[in-house]
C-alpha cells in the first residue's frame, strides 16, 4: 500500500469518466480564435464553458497594456512582495479596486482561490466561530481547515436556518463571521443577500461576501450582488477573482476595516506567495476600467443568458432557478452526464461536466458559463446541440426533468 492508496476510491471515478471518451483534463485546443471559438482536434468549437463573463481575454486594449508591462517589467517577479518588493502596478490595482467598490483598503492576491483561503484563515482564531453556508467553494472551506476557529455550517441560502444558529451561540465571547457567496458557482443561483445582511446586523457579527462570479455581473456599476440589492454598507469583507469578468488571473479582498493592512504580515499564503506577474497586472487595471467604461456588456451577457436558461428550459430540461451567466443542467444519472458531455464536445460545443461529490447534492451537471461576447448565433446553436444529442440518446428533455426531480 503506497501513500496514495487513500484515493483508490477518487482514482475509480476518475477511470470511470475517462472509460466513457475524453473526460475534463484530457481537452486539450489547439488554438484559441476568441473569447467563444476554439480549435480543439482540427474543429471549430463553441466555448460554452469559460468564466469569461464580459469576454475581455482578446481585448486589444486589455492585451497590449499586457505586453507593454511584460516588455517593461519582464515575465515575473519571482518572489512575494514582502520578499522582493511591489511594483508600480501592483498599488495601482489595489487603488483602483478599492475605489471601485468605495472601500478603503484592498489586497491583491495570485489567485481568487489564495484570497479566500488566506482572508477567511487570517480573520477567525482559536477563539471565534465561522459561519459558512452547505454549498461553500473548495476555498473556502480549505480556508475553514486552516483555522483554529470552530465552523459551523447553515443550511444552503437559508437566513433563518443561520439565525437560529447564531442565536444559540450569541454567549460565546469570540467574533464570529459568516461567509456566503454572491452568485454560487454550480448551479447560478443567487444568496438572499439582504436577508444574511439583517440576520448579520441583529446578531453583531461579520459578514464576507465572495462575489466571485456576480463581479462585473450583478449590480450598477458591477460591484456584484451586494451592490444590487443595497447592502455594501453590512458587509465587511467582499473577495473576489481576475479570472471571471476581468478575464485573466489573481484575486483581491476589499474592506472598511480599521487597520485593515495588518493582514499584509498576518496572512500567510500572501506573505509567502510571488505576486503576480507585472503583465497579469497591467492587463487586471486595464480590464478594470473597460468594465467601468462598458456597462453595456452586461446587458449583453445578462440577455444571453436568458436566451440560454429561457431556450434550455423551454425544451424541457431542469436548469438552476435563477437567470444568471452561469446555466447548469441537471441530469439524473452521472452516466448520462458523462455520455451527454461527450456527445456535445463531438458536435462542437465544449462546456463543463460536473459531477459529485463536488456537486450540491449530488446532482450531475452540464454547467454552461455565458459571455457577453457570444453571439445569438453561439447561443441559439448551443440550445440546437442540446436538442440534437437529447434526440441521438434518445432522451425526451421533460422525461430529464422528472427523472431529475
Amino acid at each position: 500500500m503506497t501513500i496514495l492508496a487513500k484515493y483508490t476510491k477518487l482514482r475509480e471515478h476518475y477511470h470511470r469518466i475517462a472509460g466513457a471518451g475524453r473526460d475534463p483534463f484530457t481537452v486539450k485546443f489547439d488554438a484559441m480564435l476568441s473569447p467563444t471559438e476554439g480549435m480543439l482536434n482540427g474543429r471549430r468549437t463553441i466555448l460554452l464553458g469559460t468564466n469569461n463573463y464580459l469576454g475581455l481575454t482578446f481585448d486589444q486594449s486589455c492585451i497590449d497594456k499586457g505586453v507593454e508591462a511584460l516588455r517593461s517589467f519582464g515575465t515575473g517577479t519571482t518572489g512575494s512582495r514582502i520578499a522582493n518588493g511591489s511594483y508600480d502596478g501592483h498599488a495601482a490595482l489595489e487603488r483602483e479596486l478599492a475605489s471601485f467598490y468605495g472601500r478603503e483598503s484592498c489586497m491583491v492576491f495570485t489567485t481568487g482561490y489564495q484570497a479566500n483561503l488566506g482572508i477567511i484563515s487570517t480573520l477567525v482564531g482559536k477563539d471565534d466561530l465561522l459561519f459558512l453556508d452547505s454549498d461553500s467553494h473548495a476555498s473556502i472551506y480549505d480556508a475553514a481547515k486552516m483555522t483554529p476557529a470552530q465552523v459551523i455550517r447553515f443550511r444552503h441560502n437559508d437566513p433563518e436556518d443561520l439565525n437560529k444558529r447564531l442565536r444559540r451561540v450569541a454567549d460565546h465571547p469570540g467574533n464570529k463571521l459568516v461567509v456566503v457567496e454572491g452568485i454560487y458557482s454550480m448551479l447560478g443561483d443567487v444568496a438572499p443577500l439582504k436577508e444574511f445582511a439583517q440576520v448579520k446586523r441583529e446578531n453583531g457579527v461579520y459578514l464576507l461576501v465572495d462575489e466571485a462570479h456576480s463581479m462585473g455581473v450583478l449590480g450598477d456599476t458591477g460591484r456584484g450582488l451586494a451592490q444590487q440589492v443595497g447592502v455594501e454598507d453590512d458587509v465587511d469583507f467582499i473577495v473576489g477573482t481576475f479570472s471571471k469578468s476581468l478575464g485573466a488571473v489573481g484575486g483581491f479582498c476589499v474592506s472598511d476595516l480599521p487597520d485593515f493592512d495588518v493582514m499584509r504580515v498576518a496572512c500567510r499564503p500572501y506573505m509567502f506567495t510571488a505576486s503576480l506577474p507585472p503583465s497579469v497586472i497591467a492587463t487586471c487595471l486595464r480590464s478594470l476600467e473597460r468594465l467601468q467604461e462598458e456597462p453595456g456588456l452586461r446587458h449583453k451577457l445578462m440577455a444571453n443568458s436568458k436566451r440560454l436558461y429561457d431556450g434550455l428550459r423551454n425544451l424541457g430540461f431542469q436548469v438552476g432557478p435563477d437567470v444568471n451567466p452561469i446555466v447548469a443542467v441537471s441530469l439524473p444519472s452521472i452516466e448520462l452526464a458523462i455520455t451527454f458531455w461527450n456527445r456535445l464536445l463531438e458536435e462542437g460545443l465544449y462546456l463543463n461536466l460536473a459531477l459529485p461529490p463536488a456537486t450540491p447534492n449530488s446532482q450531475s451537471l452540464l454547467r454552461t458559463s455565458v459571455s457577453a461576447a457570444h453571439t445569438t448565433k453561439q447561443i441559439d446553436t448551443a440550445i440546437e446541440l442540446f436538442a440534437k444529442v437529447a434526440r441521438q440518446l434518445g432522451v425526451q428533455p421533460a422525461l430529464v426533468q422528472t427523472a431529475a426531480e
